[in-house]
This record gives C-alpha cells, sequence and structure tokens, in this order.
C-alpha cells in the first residue's frame, strides 16, 4: 500500500530525516514509534503530501505522492498531530465541508457523513459546536474527517495526546475498529499504545529506521537476555571465577568498589535463571553476597535502548558535515575522552572443577560442577 524510498527532509543544517525506507503492506495496523523529535510527525506529513522531502520517493497504492497527488491523497484518511478542525461549526456542518472536499456530493456526501458519525461515536453530539465538546471528542470529530469518504488508509499522528485514561482507552478501541476495514499507521512515543493495537511496529531515533518487525518478532530477537545485578564483598579475581564456572553466565561486567565490594552485571539467556547457583556458590566460597537484583529485559527496555543517546556524537557529526559537504572541524568535533579502555576479562576455557583451582569448596549446597 505504501512505499517509503531513501526519505530525506532537512530544515537548514538540521536534517529531521535521514535515509527512511520502510513498505506497508495492506489490512494491518502499523505502528511507527520514537521518541519526541526522532521524525515521526515529519514522515507522516511527507508520506500525505503535507510536506516536500529534500530527497526520497514516497508511492501510495502504486502512485507517486509527488508527481499523481490526486491519486495518491485519495487513498489516505490523515490526522495531524493538532485535529484541523473549524471551532464553529458542529461535527455535522465540518464533516459535510470535508466530504464536500473530498468530491463526494448528494446521497454519497450524506452516508459518509453518517457512517463517519456513527464509528466514531459522535452521534450525540455531531449537532454541537465543535469548541464546546470535549478535548477526547474533539479527537474524535479528527479522526471522523480522517475516515469520511472511506480511505483505503489511515494515518494517526498521536492521536491519544493529552486525553484522560478512559479517552485513551475508547480511541485505542476505536483504532483496533477501524483496523478491520483499513490499512492504518499510528504514530506515538508511548510503547503501551503502539503494543496494544498494532500488529507490526517501525522504531525511528534521531530521523532513522532503528527497527522494523511484528511486535512478537521484536520481543524474541531483542529480549534473548535476562540480567543479574548482584554486589559481593571480596576479591575481584576470585568473584569472576565463581561466576565463570556457573553454566548460563554468559558473560559479566565487573566493577570493584570502596570497602572490599564488587558489582558485578551477569547476562544470562532468557531461558536460564542463575541464581540459586550464585547463591550457594558464593555461599560455599565463603563470599558474603550484599545484593542480587534480577532484571527481564522487557519491550519498553528494548525501546529505551535502540532510541536511547548510545551513538558516537563522533560520527553523527561526520554525518552531518558529508550531508552538507562539509568536514568536520576540530571545534566540532567532540573532544575523546583519554581513558584507557578496560582489558576484557578472559573467562577460562573449562569451569574449575575443584576447590583449590577456583576457590569454591562446596559446603551445603553446591554440587561443584
Amino acid at each position: 500500500m505504501i512505499e517509503v524510498k531513501n526519505l530525506v527532509k532537512r530544515y537548514g543544517d538540521n536534517t529531521a530525516v535521514r535515509g527512511v525506507s520502510f513498505t506497508v503492506e495492506k489490512g494491518r495496523i502499523y505502528g511507527f514509534l520514537g521518541p519526541n523529535g526522532a521524525g515521526k510527525s515529519t514522515t507522516m506529513n511527507i508520506i500525505t503530501g503535507c510536506l516536500a522531502a529534500t530527497e526520497g520517493e514516497v508511492t501510495i497504492g502504486g502512485y507517486d505522492i509527488y508527481e499523481d497527488p490526486v491519486e495518491a491523497k485519495a487513498m489516505i484518511g490523515y490526522l495531524p498531530e493538532q485535529p484541523p478542525l473549524y471551532m464553529d461549526m458542529t461535527p455535522y456542518e465540518y464533516l459535510g465541508f470535508v466530504g464536500r472536499a473530498k468530491g463526494l456530493r448528494g446521497d454519497k456526501l450524506y452516508k459518509a457523513v453518517d457512517s463517519a458519525v456513527a464509528k466514531t461515536g459522535l452521534t450525540a453530539y455531531a449537532d454541537r459546536l465543535i469548541k464546546n465538546l470535549s478535548k477526547g471528542y474533539k479527537q474524535r470529530v479528527g479522526i471522523a474527517q480522517a475516515i469520511i469518504g472511506d480511505p483505503e488508509i489511515i494515518i494517526l499522528d498521536e492521536p491519544t495526546v493529552g486525553l484522560d485514561p478512559r479517552q485513551i482507552i475508547e480511541i485505542r478501541e476505536l483504532i483496533r475498529e477501524l483496523g478491520q476495514d483499513h490499512t492504518v499507521i499510528l504514530s506515538s512515543h508511548i510503547l503501551t499504545e503502539i503494543s496494544a493495537v498494532c500488529d507490526y511496529v517501525i522504531i525511528i531515533a534521531k530521523g532513522r529506521i532503528v527497527a522494523s518487525d511484528t511486535l512478537e518478532n521484536l520481543t524474541k530477537l531483542y529480549e534473548g537476555r535476562n540480567y543479574v545485578d548482584l554486589t559481593a564483598r571480596g576479591d575481584e579475581d576470585k568473584i569472576r571465577r565463581i561466576i565463570d564456572s556457573i553454566p548460563g553466565a554468559e558473560s559479566a561486567e565487573l566493577d570493584a568498589g570502596e570497602m572490599g565490594r564488587v558489582h558485578a552485571r551477569i547476562a544470562m539467556q532468557k531461558e536460564v535463571d542463575i541464581r540459586e547457583d550464585l547463591f550457594f556458590r558464593f555461599a560455599d566460597a565463603k563470599v558474603p553476597i550484599l545484593s542480587m537484583d534480577y532484571e527481564e529485559v522487557t519491550l519498553e527496555k528494548v525501546f529505551l535502548e535502540l532510541t536511547g543517546d548510545h551513538f558516537d556524537p563522533g560520527t553523527f557529526a561526520a554525518e552531518e558535515a558529508e550531508e552538507a559537504g562539509g568536514e568536520v572541524s576540530a571545534e566540532e568535533a567532540p573532544a575523546e575522552e583519554s581513558v584507557p579502555a578496560p582489558e576484557p576479562a578472559e573467562k577460562s576455557a573449562e569451569p574449575a572443577k575443584n576447590g583449590n583451582d577456583d576457590d569454591y569448596t562446596p559446603l551445603f549446597g553446591g554440587n561443584g560442577t
């Protein structure tokens, strides 16, 4: 239904969208997810023909949004982040105006207005002035103008912003219903909203697509590990040897602190729980555990990781300069910290099997394997 290729949008020296490409298939609800300022609204405005791209292509149902704008836009119903409402009209009057702007006349117009009013639950409020409606019902009027004329594609940009919990639930249910007969793209920065109504997720950060898949596949792909955060008092090398001897412990980051305390962040596969082994082996080695926390990697944490400020600022500055056709000056490039990289600890090829090698002496619970 929609194909976006290498979309770029620049505002002067600022690049809001950087080579975005994705495909939208018919009959699904897509979540376009990203933090504020990621480029979601800019991309939506370009797709709908409200904004011109600096570079790239957009086709809607096979029609180029720039070369065949009338045919392409006829397939789209769009709700911008700020609904384009005329406050001194009633919903009936406003939807009639929108329907006529879309080329509907006579019985087709009246039927389209009645259908949009019924689908969005506006029947009891259709004769009130829009300015007297609550924010939730104003949002419904905005959705009604998007669906009038029964377009094949409905694009909703942040449709629940500013709504109370009850209104949010009602709008989400309405979006699910629309997804039964339309292809829907829902733009949001709220992960729970996307996971509640969408079949497929496209995650954008800093103007780039960082993930694109079904929720189920994203969960399987990125939630492959869980973590144990452990603080113990003892020798750092001894603690590492104990952790390395435990089956299921994939890797560990150790940090020595004050008063002989060592913090360890231990990664393990999702289906493995090593907490019991950790307890017994540390106890048998007479290394006291001061605290232990279990962290399950959720889709929320995956989202934070994918969209967080974890990119290299030097690389980002270089890309900006390349796009502008110049080079990064010494003043523009961020200074590198002269901190030596820690040498990775070598994990023994085979776990030690006796107390003499790994300081592990079974006392009351471990089995030494």
